[in-house]
């Protein structure tokens, strides 16, 4: 097959490039103005492309001959995400889409997260549901972008699919990365209301992108989970022990709003990347869990790693 992954010099479009490349698919790796990463480029099976995805001129050429796209690409660490979201996670994936079906691709996956459906619990977790109201501006956006996919998906040859993956755990992954420089330094912290999360490792991540790329009858949403739900705290207490630090400081919620936004001001007036956001503490402050049932009858019938213990030296 001929799979173009968007957003591949980002995080976790170029940790799926390099669990695929080598194999049997051709790669398509499309970015914009930041080159891939140096391992891939040049690597057999895997071409380059430039476009620009608010150029929908740009787009026709990077999905022509392509059979499936997988949809990465956004930006996460800017200041005041309400301003761009609509644009990045909406607009963005309108064109591509647009694109696709023109060009006559097969299959569109685009990668979520189960906080589309608000808020969720083990009693009462995600499933598959598009009628979600989620409270951050992130959630709400890229429940639009699903909308939109499989509206426009409709009576079309292309098959639309939504990975809601929960939280993505492993060496290099950017916001255990972060974790782990603040919990060197004593700086990492979190709030002491006990927040639901579903984390998945990054290899089963990974294992189920493929299994949703080369699967023909794979289709529709499927939430991305281990088999073992558990809080934040203690996801970061067990990583922060696991390391050799201390466990996070415990700090009231609205600590959190004020440190997001003095980022936000401060990188608003330097230019640069804003490590946090207030839109980025209001989804992290969102409980979630998933049912994971239809993955496990449809993609990935065996976890590698079902809980974070047997995951704990990926970190």
């Amino acid at each position: 097959m001929n799979v173009l992954i968007t957003g591949a010099a980002g995080n976790l479009g170029g940790f799926l490039a390099r669990h695929m490349v080598g194999g049997p698919h051709v790669l398509r790796l499309l970015i914009h103005r930041t080159p891939p990463p140096p391992d891939l480029v040049g690597a057999p099976g895997v071409s380059v492309h430039t476009a620009d995805l608010a150029d929908p001129a740009s787009l026709a050429g990077a999905c022509r001959n392509v059979d499936c796209i997988v949809h990465f690409a956004g930006v996460l660490f800017a200041p005041w995400p309400e301003r761009f979201l609509p644009t990045t996670n909406v607009t963005y994936v309108q064109n591509l889409v647009a694109a696709a079906l023109a060009a006559g691709v097969r299959k569109f996956i685009l990668i979520s997260f189960p906080h589309v459906e608000g808020e969720s619990s083990p009693e009462h977790p995600a499933t598959d549901r598009l009628d979600g109201r989620p409270a951050s501006v992130h959630a709400q956006t890229r429940l639009e972008a699903e909308r939109h996919l499989f509206a426009a998906c409709e009576g079309s040859l292309m098959t639309p699919v939504a990975l809601r993956a929960g939280m993505i755990y492993g060496k290099g992954v950017l916001m255990i990365e972060a974790a782990r420089w603040l919990a060197r330094r004593r700086l990492l912290a979190v709030w002491s209301t006990p927040t639901w999360i579903h984390p998945i490792a990054l290899p089963d991540f990974l294992s189920c992108v493929q299994a949703a790329i080369e699967r023909d009858a794979a289709a529709g949403i499927y939430n991305v989970g281990d088999d073992q739900p558990l809080t934040l705290q203690e996801f970061l207490d067990t990583a922060a022990m696991h390391w050799g630090f201390r466990k996070p400081w415990r700090c009231p919620r609205w600590s959190f709003y004020v440190a997001a936004s003095c980022c936000e001001a401060f990188a608003a007036m330097l230019g640069t990347a804003s490590p946090l956001t207030r839109d980025f503490i209001r989804i992290g402050m969102a409980s979630y869990t998933c049912d994971t049932s239809r993955i496990k009858r449809e993609l990935l019938f065996r976890l590698a790693f079902p809980t974070l213990q047997e995951g704990l030296a990926l970190l």
